[in-house]
């Protein structure tokens, strides 16, 4: 069941990706051959973004390929890198927790109070989802990292440079 989903995040955002350049040439196509466009292909690209951005950090995360400098801690070993290792993952993940927590009251406030896109009338919970579910996929995948931070695999093989 697991290897089904593991490539889901990608096809994911290759889809949406796609779907959102087909959404953007409609607009321009409409704009300026047709003189008009319907408003709801840009609302819809707008939040096709928006999840992109959450789902692929959370992506990101997987594959630690968030932007990181760490020309001090490489060269460290042992016990010291796993300290700062940990405090780093430990850093993350509380900021992530707490945009975990506050996207879902976010959402539950949006559900409560009704607010609905202006285009496309659709509930505005829906785009605001994807910073609890970025978020909690983040967290999920930062505390396999400091797992393995202290098994001694620090994940990508060191450069021997700055990683930006």
């Amino acid at each position: 069941m697991a290897k089904k989903f593991a490539r889901f995040e990608e096809i994911f955002l290759v889809f949406t990706l796609v779907a959102m350049v087909a959404l953007i040439f409609g607009q321009v196509v409409g704009r300026y051959i047709f003189q008009s466009a319907p408003s709801w292909t840009e609302e819809i690209a707008r939040y096709l973004h928006i999840l992109q951005v959450w789902i692929g950090a959370s992506y990101a995360v997987k594959l630690q390929e968030h932007i990181r400098v760490d020309a001090f801690v490489t060269r460290l070993s042992g016990k010291p890198r796993k300290v700062l290792e940990s405090i780093n993952v430990i850093i993350w993940f509380s900021l992530v927790l707490f945009l975990a927590v506050f996207g879902t009251q976010l959402v539950l406030q949006t559900i409560q109070f009704g607010q609905v896109s202006p285009a496309m009338q659709i509930p505005m919970w829906i785009p605001m989802v994807a910073v609890p579910l970025g978020s909690i996929g983040m967290t999920i995948r930062l505390l396999y990292q400091l797992k393995e931070v202290w098994k001694g695999n620090y994940g990508k093989e060191d450069s021997g440079g700055v990683t930006i």
